[in-house]
């Protein structure tokens, strides 16, 4: 099945949440990997007079401590970095960067969209980069970055993953699947999408060079970085998104979706091509690169983000109380769409959710447990719909769902994505990202030689937890679709 060898082999992942990161040490005897965590540590945007940006300084500053501590416990045979997508660093022509990066909630992309449209036709856009509209996109970042000084003499750019690669190593590449969140990666080549750019009014030269492919060597950890100086630093599948997909143990001929649940919930198939058709334009389906020149076939979906900032404003309250009292709410709870673009910004979510309730007619959830319910019910709801509409685009009956990410441990939302698709639940594990970046430092190194070896090794390393659909979800869906429109929207859209 896999390489066989005498000793372990170990390898440091960094893996960079929107509210946290970690390292985690991942040791692979040829069989199976084992994870520890050996470094955690909170990811804090900053405010600033001009925007909403990341601390990257210190979120790097916490991942040498991590890497530090993992090549303090054993001899380490590489690292790689996984991040968010869709952020990025401008740089000049000495690799320096122009400016802190921004944060994608920042509200400088709302008019961005319209911008892009008014100069390339969305149809168009789509047809090339296959692409799902978000105003989070790179794409909508950059052209708020027009007329700024750091756009003017941007070189180069690099997604987060690649800024701290180039930290580590001294040499900057763009990886393929992180690129592939900007909106201005080519779908079918997995080249930037040049004649787009150009099209756009963007400059040319951030994007002159070819993005690399997961499993590449980048380079060794310069020597003035204590405890990892000499580390050979690996390219992973630097999106966080890719590198879970690559760990969800799938088997071999199971068409089966997958959920990567966190922060965002992303759910799609693991496809050999891209699907750029009229409908799954419409559909607002996204097109993102995974291991192998593989596509991901995914939407983006607001995910847990809507818990966390309702639990923000119930200062003291933990997650584990709120998913007991989510459990014990009434299941007939209000329902909305948890991707309205108001849910999108920080702020007072519980009123945002009472606003949205009130436009479909119906009364507010009254306690933080019917809070809670109602958001993992409107997000299984949502999933139904994702996966109704990911069958139809592909022709394809999706059997299971396999949940990977922190959400595996919501046993409540688990239990609703399986009574609202009707479709098996299979849970875990719950550090699938660090998983899929540990798994392809092991076939940077030779470990591993093939996508099939990988997934074989994701599911002897996993025990998922697996519910059966349960309960009258139907009705429940109905209801939603009633509420929201979503259904007969998207089918005018494409009738259009």
């Amino acid at each position: 099945m896999t390489a066989s060898n005498s000793t372990d082999r170990a390898y440091a992942a960094i893996d960079l949440g929107a509210e946290s990161g970690r390292v985690v040490l991942g040791r692979f005897d040829g069989e199976r990997a084992r994870l520890e965590v050996v470094h955690r540590f909170a990811n804090r945007p900053v405010p600033l007079p001009d925007g909403l940006r990341w601390n990257l300084l210190h979120l790097f500053a916490e991942a040498l401590e991590g890497v530090g501590r993992a090549a303090a416990a054993t001899a380490l045979d590489g690292v790689g970095v996984d991040a968010w997508g869709v952020d990025y660093a401008l740089l000049d022509e000495h690799d320096r960067v122009l400016g802190l990066p921004f944060h994608y909630r920042d509200p400088r992309t709302r008019r961005m969209v319209g911008r892009a449209h008014a100069r390339v036709a969305r149809e168009d856009m789509y047809a090339v980069t296959g692409t799902q509209t978000l105003p989070i996109n790179t794409v909508f970042q950059l052209l708020a970055d027009e007329g700024t000084p750091a756009l003017e003499r941007a070189a180069r750019i690099a997604l987060v993953p690649d800024l701290f690669a180039l930290w580590l190593t001294g040499t900057l590449a763009n990886e393929a699947t992180a690129a592939s969140t900007t909106g201005l990666l080519d779908a079918r080549t997995g080249t930037w999408a040049r004649e787009l750019v150009a099209r756009l009014g963007l400059p040319g030269a951030p994007f002159e060079g070819d993005p690399v492919e997961p499993g590449s060597t980048l380079g060794a950890v310069l020597g003035h970085h204590d405890g990892a100086a000499g580390l050979a630093v690996h390219a992973v599948a630097g999106h966080d998104t890719a590198s879970a997909f690559a760990a969800a143990p799938v088997a071999d001929g199971a068409r089966a979706a997958i959920l990567s649940s966190g922060t965002w919930s992303l759910l799609g198939l693991e496809l050999e091509a891209p699907v750029l058709s009229a409908r799954a334009c419409a559909y607002n389906l996204t097109n993102e690169r995974g291991i192998d020149a593989t596509t991901r076939l995914l939407s983006n979906v607001m995910g847990l983000w809507l818990v966390q900032e309702c639990r923000r404003e119930w200062e003291g309250s933990g997650y584990d109380e709120l998913h007991r009292l989510a459990a014990a709410a009434r299941p007939d709870v209000p329902l909305f769409d948890p991707d309205d673009d108001a849910f999108l910004p920080a702020g007072p979510m519980c009123a945002r959710i009472d606003a949205a309730c009130g436009r479909a007619g119906q009364a507010p959830p009254r306690d933080p447990g019917e809070y809670v319910r109602s958001i993992l019910t409107s997000l299984a709801c949502r999933y139904r719909l994702v996966l109704d509409r990911l069958e139809r685009v592909s022709g394809e009956r999706v059997a299971c769902v396999h949940v990977v990410g922190g959400g595996a441990r919501n046993e409540l939302l688990c239990r609703l994505t399986a009574d609202l698709t009707g479709r098996p639940v299979l849970a875990g594990p719950v550090e699938a990202t660090a998983l899929g970046n540990v798994l392809v430092q092991a076939r940077a190194t030779g470990e591993l030689r093939s996508r099939a070896e990988l997934r074989a090794v994701a599911r002897a390393s996993a025990q998922p937890v697996a519910y059966e659909p349960a309960g009258d979800g139907e009705a429940t869906y109905r209801r939603f679709l009633d509420l929201t429109g979503l259904d007969a929207g998207a089918e005018a859209a494409v009738a259009r």
